[in-house]
């Protein structure tokens, strides 16, 4: 079993290009599953039945484990069986008969258009750090890109001339994401007067630096945001990924391609998209009931 399973790490690393932090949390759903079928003696991936799919799954249940993740660990093993088929080691897939676990839709928190100025106007742009933070919370609400992909960039994935991003996403996978004319001034103010000032180590590829010249975490961006949002009475729990919500949901609402906008944040799957439709439909709702005259 060991073996199959670095055969299949590696068409995960190679052929289809996950990160190394997706390869770890297959490494461990799929380890789970190992032990639980080894204590029934199962000692290759072929003799696992449906029956030891089901119980693995009630396992995770009775262990507090919560449907995301029992849903995430399935697809882990979906992605392992799917694979062993592919390479001949079983005929057929025994989760093609197992569902997988309802999941509740939850909407995400979406900031409105008043509270993001407030918090973009939060920064003091009058001191190097203050002109640091004004630029990553403009880019980060002009692009919807996530915060590690915002602390990763370097300046050379900048193109101020174009106006555009080059975003390295999830699996390294590459996007050209582009700024609105707010963000691309204050990058270009923050790259020629605030980066070299704290540039203290020649030859640093972050384009975000912290105050010691260092590549800024992503850790500390979201203790700067906390502040933020304490600051202008936004709850302290805001997080960055709030603003991609935000960035999201607002072109939405200002009529913006569906298949444009998966491409800006960089979804493989549309799915994960259209749930940016919920917020929109139910804004849409929201203003119904306050402008009919039939309440």
């Amino acid at each position: 079993m060991e073996a199959t399973l670095e055969q299949f790490y590696h068409y995960l690393s190679v052929e289809r290009g996950l990160a190394p932090l997706t390869l770890e949390a297959y490494s461990q759903d799929l380890e789970g599953l190992r032990g639980f079928v080894g204590e029934r003696g199962r000692l290759a991936w072929n003799t696992i039945t449906v029956r030891d799919l089901q119980d693995f799954l009630a396992h995770l249940q009775s262990q507090g484990v919560g449907p995301r993740s029992r849903a995430r660990k399935l697809s882990a093993i979906r992605q392992l069986f799917r694979f062993l088929v592919r390479e001949g080691q079983l005929e057929t897939n025994p989760l093609d008969w197992l569902d997988s676990p309802r999941l509740p839709r939850n909407l995400p928190r979406v900031l409105s258009v008043e509270e993001v100025d407030r918090l973009l106007s939060a920064p003091d742009p009058l001191t190097p750090l203050g002109q640091r933070d004004d630029t990553m919370l403009e880019l980060l609400y002009a692009t919807g890109i996530r915060v590690s992909e915002l602390v990763g960039l370097t300046p050379r994935q900048v193109d101020l001339r174009r106006g555009v991003l080059l975003v390295r996403g999830k699996g390294s996978k590459e996007r050209l994401v582009p700024m609105v004319d707010q963000a691309v001034k204050k990058m270009q103010l923050y790259l020629t007067q605030t980066r070299p000032v704290l540039l203290r180590q020649p030859g640093s590829q972050k384009l975000f630096l912290n105050h010691r010249g260092q590549g800024l975490s992503r850790q500390g961006f979201w203790k700067i945001l906390k502040g933020y949002a304490r600051q202008v009475g936004l709850p302290p729990d805001l997080s960055p990924h709030t603003l991609r919500h935000s960035f999201a949901t607002h072109l939405l609402w200002h009529g913006a391609n569906l298949r444009a906008l998966q491409m800006m944040l960089g979804h493989a799957d549309i799915s994960s998209t259209q749930i940016y439709t919920h917020l929109h439909a139910a804004r849409l709702q929201e203003i119904h009931r306050q402008a009919h005259p039939r309440p």
